[in-house]
């Protein structure tokens, strides 16, 4: 069949009745826009304070910065194709290759980040392709290899691979960390260390299973096709979930950063009643 990689890809978008399309439209661009806001105020403070600047921390600040990355090379386009006709929703292959890479990206760094801050605790492929319909809200590799004409098992048993290699390296490194943190523990019997434990590690474990979670579900859907409009709307929850909890999460648990944030405020609102 012919090679198209010439021409544009329309993007298949969520399958909304009229009525919904607004209030879907407002819901995750108020997830986005308090995402951005959440993740560049950590970032920013992070980097300004320097009692901060510690390699736990530090790794938030990338984690912010991924889940901000993440999130607008997928959710602005988005949202702009939500209230445009189907026909409309048209991306160039060069473009769709990109962001399917960025999402590849994403998903690894946000992984990797959430490794090593455990251990701190304790492609695209050009092919010829005959279809030019893109069967998901953005694009990333899934995606890419179903608008194939040819056989893409190779690519398939590679990504397969790849997704377990991340897996095993992520759960299995963060499985061993919480398991020496628990041994340390038990032989310890200090109630101050268990509940300082307990805290920490519920924190983490629970940002890393919401991203997991997340990954796997949509993985898997790509398998099933008669659950196309439940992966569709898993795709775009995993760029605004994961980024939007992240900073509340860890924000909220952190004292070092609650007391940064009150030092932050106070700066900015005590010369304001002085002034009165």
């Amino acid at each position: 069949m012919e090679n198209v990689s010439g021409a544009l890809l329309q993007l298949e978008g969520l399958s909304l009745p009229h009525s919904s399309v607004l209030p879907v439209f407002c819901c995750i661009l108020l997830s986005y826009v308090l995402m951005m806001l959440m993740n560049l105020g950590n970032s920013v403070l992070i980097l300004k304070e320097r009692s901060l600047h510690q390699p736990m921390y530090l790794l938030l600040c990338n984690l912010c910065i991924n889940d901000i990355i993440g999130g607008t090379h997928v959710i602005p386009q988005f949202l702009s194709d939500l209230l445009r006709a189907p026909e409309e929703r048209l991306i160039s292959y060069g473009a769709c290759v990109t962001q399917a890479f960025v999402s590849h990206v994403f998903a690894t760094a946000s992984h990797t980040i959430l490794m090593i801050m455990a251990v701190l605790i304790g492609l695209s492929v050009r092919l010829s392709r005959c279809r030019s319909v893109v069967t998901n809200p953005y694009c990333d590799n899934a995606s890419l290899f179903k608008l194939s004409c040819e056989s893409t098992l190779i690519n398939n048993v590679y990504g397969l691979l790849f997704t377990a290699l991340l897996l095993s390296a992520s759960i299995g490194s963060t499985l061993l960390t919480y398991l020496r943190i628990t041994l340390v523990c038990l032989r310890r019997h200090s109630s101050s260390l268990n509940r300082r434990a307990l805290q920490t590690c519920s924190t983490h474990l629970l940002v890393y299973l919401l991203l997991l979670l997340s990954g796997v579900v949509v993985i898997t859907l790509h398998r099933f096709p008669e659950y196309t409009h439940h992966r569709k709307m898993t795709a775009v929850i995993l760029f605004t979930g994961p980024g939007t909890v992240n900073p509340i999460i860890y924000g909220v648990q952190c004292r070092d950063i609650r007391c940064a944030w009150a030092r932050h405020w106070a700066r900015l609102w005590v010369p304001v009643f002085r002034g009165k």
